[in-house]
């Protein structure tokens, strides 16, 4: 027995020193390992330390503390750790690892001076907790040669290189300061971030209960502080290999459309400004984010930003600037997007909007309700169709030639960036009275762009206007009792190719408290230059081509007859019913000229007349050319000698209640 004993104890001593022996070994070659990825860094050109590195074999945890990296061989970008805590430690095979937890203190990675704006930045982390961790024993090299582009696709590709089940940190602070530059000085603390399912450089979930901002704005003579809060930031669905791609010059020939975010979603947010400005936001959601690896090149775009921030650009270089720009925006496309209810208020008073909105190319702006200087301005709707930000900014980018008024054409291609505009339900003071001008509907769509110019519009306007007494041409109107218009217009025109034919029809307005008008007209052969030039003597050549095709105007008295009558009542001093017929025995008088040399104008004539003499009639008149009736010419025409111009058309008349 004692032999037996003996041996367990010598047994036990010896696998006790072997245990330790193993554990020592263990945390040798732990720190070894730990020591090569740093000498990686340095051997790159970048500066690497640690402090003391632990690790216990029975529950493999490995501890690194006092971590200070500064990758490549310029120091603009430096990582700080105050330590690293990795739990059931296990390598997968010789280039990766994984970990049941890693629990990393005291993460500060600062930015110093990067990019051509030599703005610094820097991201704090007190506490971050990944779980079920996976990912390369070894980091990548990281780029040497200070460049913003290669140091985030060097950031992002080490990010897609690693996966965890979660990511949780009670704070993240990023802060900011452009320095001289225009940009201002900041700092946005996210309060409750989560991090869900990351693998591969794509995530499930990114969320952040509260983000506290604080931005000091530079602005000549004004300077200004915004601060603000936004909750329940969510972010669904994102993948940074779509970035990567973008920012990588081998993708440059790439079309194809590639996901970032599916959703973005944040709010309710409010912020204010030290000059009296308060914003509040009920939250926005934006949908399908998509990136172009062949257009959206921010290499492109940060090479061309000026190296002196307090030069003014040159017009050529600010051109240049907005086309980059513009190709940027062009490689972005947005599926939809959406601001929930706004409140703006400010020393004048509040102002709200109930939504702005953006999907399938229509921007719209609904539920406007702000004061105006004289009085409160509301709209229900204003929206711009097949709005571009690329376009916009391509045809600004035309008008940017200091001093130099902007061409024809250069106007006309503000038909290029949209394909019409539409204003719903506006309720406006009018000037410095106490009426108001109503907007029931504007609306302008145009298309099938020959050149630069639509050879297809049409305008609607139904709004009701206060008659203004500043206003000569209104003042009969006033006298006569009328207060107010009420315009109800639609008008369409359209050109076809093949036939060269350009009809307006119809063109209809009616002036609810005074008269309807209905015009309906025609060109033929209308040259297809005539929309493409903008020289105005190769226009006049064009126009020479033109030939004028039928007119009808139906006219429907709703009050003008009385309205003229009473008129001529006053200025004659006569009764209405004496005015009324001495206006028609002038109509007759006046056609006589007329219908000794075309008889077909007197059937107009007595239509006029009668047209006058019986209130509330509608009055039809259509003229038909007897041949080809050259514009140019029937304009000159009518100019010097109406009754010929007149004689070259059927003339077809009549009214009727």
């Amino acid at each position: 027995m004692k032999r037996i004993l003996i041996g367990l104890i010598v047994a036990a001593v010896l696998a006790a020193g072997g245990w330790f022996g193993f554990n020592l070994y263990a945390k040798h070659r732990a720190t070894a390992e730990v020591e090569t990825a740093f000498e990686q860094i340095r051997a790159s050109g970048g500066k690497a330390s640690h402090g003391k590195v632990e690790f216990d074999l029975m529950s493999r945890t490995l501890t690194i503390e006092d971590i200070a990296v500064t990758p490549g061989s310029q120091s603009q970008a430096q990582v700080k750790i105050t330590g690293i805590k990795g739990i059931g430690v296990r390598q997968i095979d010789d280039t990766r690892f994984s970990a049941d937890s890693i629990d990393i203190t005291g993460l500060d990675v600062a930015l110093d001076q990067v990019g051509p704006a030599k703005v610094k930045a820097s991201y704090k982390i007190p506490q971050l907790t990944m779980r079920d961790y996976a990912g390369p024993v070894h980091i990548g090299t990281a780029p040497a040669n200070g460049s913003l582009i290669d140091l985030y696709r060097y950031v992002l590709g080490q990010y897609a290189s690693v996966a965890a089940s979660s990511l949780t940190a009670p704070t993240l602070t990023m802060s900011f300061d452009s320095g001289s530059g225009p940009g201002g000085s900041g700092e946005i603390t996210y309060s409750g971030l989560a991090v869900q399912n990351l693998k591969q450089g794509k995530v499930d979930a990114i969320k952040a209960d509260r983000a506290a901002i604080s931005v000091e704005v530079k602005q000549p003579g004004r300077p200004d502080k915004l601060t603000g809060e936004l909750a329940n930031v969510i972010v669904n669905d994102f993948d940074a290999t779509a970035i990567i791609a973008a920012l990588d010059p081998q993708t440059s020939g790439d079309e194809t459309y590639r996901r970032v975010y599916r959703q973005v979603s944040a709010g309710p947010y409010a912020f204010k400004s030290a000059q009296g400005l308060r914003v509040d936001v009920d939250g926005f959601v934006i949908e399908n984010i998509d990136v172009q690896p062949s257009k959206f090149r921010l290499a492109e775009l940060f090479a061309a930003l000026p190296q002196d921030q307090s030069a003014i650009p040159t017009p050529a270089q600010s051109r240049e600037m907005l086309e980059k720009v513009a190709g940027v925006y062009e490689g972005l496309r947005i599926g939809k997007a959406e601001i929930g209810k706004i409140s703006i208020g400010t020393p004048q008073g509040t102002g709200k909007v109930n939504a702005i909105r953006y999907r399938e190319g229509e921007f719209a702006i609904e539920g406007v309700d702000t004061p105006a200087p004289q009085g409160q301005f509301k709209m229900e709707r204003f929206a711009l169709k097949s709005f571009s930000v690329a376009n916009l900014m391509r045809w600004a980018t035309g008008l940017a030639n200091p001093g130099q008024a902007p061409s024809p054409d250069q106007m006309l291609g503000l038909f290029r960036v949209l394909d019409g505009a539409e204003i719903k339900g506006v309720v406006s003071p009018y000037k410095n009275t106490r009426q108001l001008i109503t907007i029931d509907t504007i609306s302008l769509n145009w298309g099938q762009l020959v050149g630069s110019i639509p050879s297809k519009a049409n305008l609607v306007v139904k709004m009701v206007t206060p008659t203004d007494p500043s206003n000569p041409a209104q003042r009969p109107l006033i006298m006569a009792g009328v207060d107010k218009l009420a315009i109800d217009l639609d008008l369409g025109a359209a050109w076809t190719e093949s036939s060269g034919a350009f009809a307006l029809a119809p063109a209809t307005i009616d002036l609810g408290n005074l008269a309807k008008a209905q015009v309906r007209f025609a060109l033929a052969n209308v040259p297809r230059g005539l929309f493409t030039t903008t020289d105005p003597m190769e226009a006049m050549s064009e126009m020479a081509q033109v030939e004028t095709g039928a007119l009808e105007l139906s006219l429907r008295d709703s009050g003008v007859v009385d309205l003229v009558v009473g008129q001529f009542s006053r200025m004659q001093n006569v009764s209405r019913d004496a005015a009324r017929s001495a206006i028609a025995e002038m109509i007759r008088a006046q056609g006589e000229k007329v219908t000794a040399t075309n008889l077909d104008a007197k059937a107009a004539v007595d239509a006029l007349a009668g047209f006058v003499e019986t209130s509330g009639q509608t009055l039809t008149i259509k003229l038909t050319p007897l041949g080809k009736v050259p514009v140019m010419q029937l304009m000159d025409a009518l100019n010097r000698e109406p009754i010929v111009a007149l004689a070259q058309f059927r003339i077809e008349a009549s009214t009727g209640l």
